[in-house]
């Protein structure tokens, strides 16, 4: 396993000369980080990061700093609703995309990683996420992405979200073998499959998505929870890991078996707890 962290959660509490691209790498690898997870608009400020600003000038850019301080770009984020309903915008997210994915390719990032939406212009959680009509839309519009992909030479990687479209491993399954394309992956984040619904039975769902996902997840999010209340509707606060309820034992052990030196990256760390986080969870895994 190599243990990462979201590069926006580094330095987020400094002042802006410690919240430059170079400053945050730089301070992910004394708190002892091997990869990152790069979302560009969140750590490089003051620059609108559309198609025209992701050049290769940018790709060789990025690739020089993480080079430096010898960290893996673990996944280059760009989380857009591919089940915009809006034919204009999703042209428009769908070559935000395939921009993404070129400068994946020339920056060395390992893939390109999204969530799978909602069929709303809002991105906004909503009945309809669960309907065939939905996810056929989704795998539609992603169909699309992965064939550029494949054209790059690079992995594009959907998130499983309880709340999104694809909201657990059975619906995963069926994007994986109705796109059959090996450039399709997997980022496996726990804590994402779990809701009020199934919270107490996170064991089995977990497992459950480890034993059907497996040969495709590219890539681990780890994080914690807390049972709390959004807008006054219970919810899970996603943490830190150590934070909250969150067991990691048998989720390691299968990453240590099945996965070996795979990526993880830690979210929902903040400066204080990042360390911590990464400790915690360094050392379940060595114990094992």
């Amino acid at each position: 396993m190599q243990l990462g962290i979201r590069l926006h959660d580094v330095n987020s509490k400094e002042d802006a000369a410690l919240q430059t691209l170079e400053a945050r790498a730089k301070k992910a690898r004394e708190e002892g980080f091997a990869c990152v997870h790069l979302a560009l608009s969140k750590v490089i400020k003051g620059v609108t990061f559309d198609d025209a600003a992701l050049t290769e000038g940018l790709a060789c850019y990025v690739r020089r700093v993480f080079a430096k301080e010898d960290l893996d770009i673990a996944v280059l984020g760009c989380y857009l609703n591919l089940a915009n309903p809006d034919p204009e915008k999703l042209a428009e997210i769908k070559s935000r995309y395939f921009a993404h994915l070129r400068v994946a390719s020339l920056m060395g990032a390992c893939m390109v990683g999204t969530e799978t939406g909602a069929p709303n212009l809002q991105y906004k959680p909503e009945p309809a996420c669960r309907s065939e009509e939905a996810l056929e839309t989704l795998i539609r519009n992603l169909a699309d992405v992965v064939q550029v992909a494949e054209d790059y030479g690079v992995t594009m990687a959907i998130e499983p979200v309880r709340k999104h479209i694809v909201y657990d491993a059975d619906r995963a399954v069926k994007v994986l073998k109705t796109i059959a394309s090996p450039n399709l992956r997997i980022i496996f984040d726990p804590v994402n499959l779990l809701d009020f619904d199934n919270v107490d039975d996170r064991e089995r769902v977990i497992g459950d998505a480890m034993d059907k996902l497996c040969d495709k997840i590219a890539m681990v999010h780890i994080k914690d929870f807390v049972r709390g209340e959004v807008n006054g509707q219970p919810e899970l606060i996603s943490v830190a890991a150590g934070c909250g309820e969150m067991k990691y034992d048998e989720i390691l052990r299968f990453m240590k078996a099945r996965k070996p030196y795979i990526h993880a990256s830690l979210e929902n760390t903040v400066n204080e707890n990042a360390v911590a986080s990464r400790e915690l969870i360094q050392g379940i895994y060595d114990s094992l």
